[in-house]
């Protein structure tokens, strides 16, 4: 509803009243307030103004009566039309006002639901917060085991590249120690069959020093027979006692030389049987490194295909939750603006409302006024026809 503006100015209303017999009242004159602001009355006279009409009716049967001049009429036509229309104003104010105050208590029950209703959002809110507090504290076990397992596979990482450089170290002096190895078992194959072609012809040797020492005490018994016969054999005998010496010293040596190749051989053997048990605990070594690295890769595997359900499933929970969030904060969004819209609109008619009471109150007043001052001229009409008859009277 828009406000009407209204600008009060002051006329002055003159009534000049004239008697029969050259008596002439004195001029009273009254000032009223005239009201701009347009006229939808369907011309409604008020009782102050019918009495004033009556009075100047009254005044006509005088002889002389009161001589009114046509625009004083027109003028107090033009108040009455006036005061009808903003009475008319008024009624259709307060019916406003009515209507306003009834869309207030409308709109004041509606607010106090709405705020009502907010409970629910606010509680599912909070149990959604507690809800994804539940879910963080549950993950966070989770996400320490993942960083226990990350620091754990990092340590058995670091240890497996360890032993694969000691690896990488040893496996070119195992390689070694196997050509050695082979080298030895083809030396030692070659040794033990020149052992026994050695133990054959130490048989042979034997054997034949055997008879050759049998043919020597046959030759010596009968050269002992013949000593004093034949001198020459002597010489003979010298000289193959040396030749057998001789051969003899030459098998010794040789013997000599087998069994240091063989005691050499077994000194070798030895060591062969050493790197061997080295190679062997080496290669159970890293037969159980390859075990334990096996081993640590699998429980890797496990801990990371742990590790990515667990990460999709806090991502799910996370897109979950946000989705949740960004819902209840787009519906919290909007009935903040529905409250600021219903609090602009509450603002904006408490404006109008209290406009078109202070309109109503300067209505009222001015009604007022103009009423004290119909009051007065009529008080002033019926003073000075009493005091007429009074004087005609006397």
């Amino acid at each position: 509803m828009s406000s009407a503006a209204y600008n009060f100015s002051a006329s002055r209303l003159n009534s000049s009243v004239s008697l029969s017999g050259g008596y002439s009242t004195r001029t009273s004159s009254v000032r009223l307030s005239s009201i701009y602001g347009g006229s939808d009355g369907s011309g409604v006279r008020v009782s102050q103004a019918g009495r004033l009409k009556q009075g100047f009716d009254l005044n006509e049967t005088f002889d002389n009566g009161f001589n009114v001049s046509l625009n004083e009429k027109t003028t107090m036509q033009n108040l009455n039309d006036r005061l009808a229309s903003y009475l008319n104003k008024v009624r259709a104010l307060e019916k406003s006002n009515a209507e306003l105050e009834f869309q207030i208590r409308e709109f004041s029950e509606k607010k106090s639901l709405v705020n009502r209703d907010y409970s629910p959002y606010f509680a599912e809110i909070a149990k959604l917060h507690e809800e994804i507090k539940k879910a963080s504290l549950e993950i966070a076990p989770v996400i320490l085991d993942i960083d226990n397992a990350k620091l754990a596979a990092e340590d058995f990482r670091i240890k497996y590249e360890s032993e694969l450089a000691i690896r990488q170290l040893v496996e070119p002096d195992v390689a070694g120690l196997r050509s050695g190895l082979d080298e030895l078992t083809v030396t030692r194959s070659n040794l033990e069959t020149r052992i026994e072609e050695l133990q054959e012809d130490l048989v042979h040797l034997k054997k034949n020093h055997e008879e050759e020492m049998a043919a020597l005490r046959s030759n010596i018994t009968s050269s002992s027979v013949n000593v004093d016969v034949d001198a020459p054999p002597q010489q003979d005998l010298g000289r193959m006692l040396e030749e057998i010496r001789t051969q003899y010293e030459g098998i010794i040596q040789k013997n000599h030389r087998e069994m240091e190749s063989w005691y050499k051989f077994d000194k070798l053997n030895m060591q062969v049987k050493e790197k061997t048990q080295v190679m062997q605990t080496s290669h159970s070594e890293i037969s159980e490194l390859k075990r334990t690295l096996q081993t640590l890769e699998i429980e890797l595997q496990s801990q990371l295909s742990l590790k990515a359900a667990l990460e999709g499933t806090l991502h799910d929970t996370e897109s979950h939750y946000s989705l949740k969030l960004s819902q209840l904060q787009g519906m919290i969004n909007n009935l903040q603006i529905e409250i600021t819209q219903i609090r602009n609109d509450m603002e904006r008619q408490s404006s109008e409302y209290k406009i078109l009471l202070d309109i109503k109150t300067r209505l009222e007043m001015e009604i007022a006024e103009y009423r004290r001052l119909l009051e007065g001229e009529d008080l002033k009409i019926k003073n000075g026809y009493f005091h007429k008859s009074a004087r005609q009277r006397s």
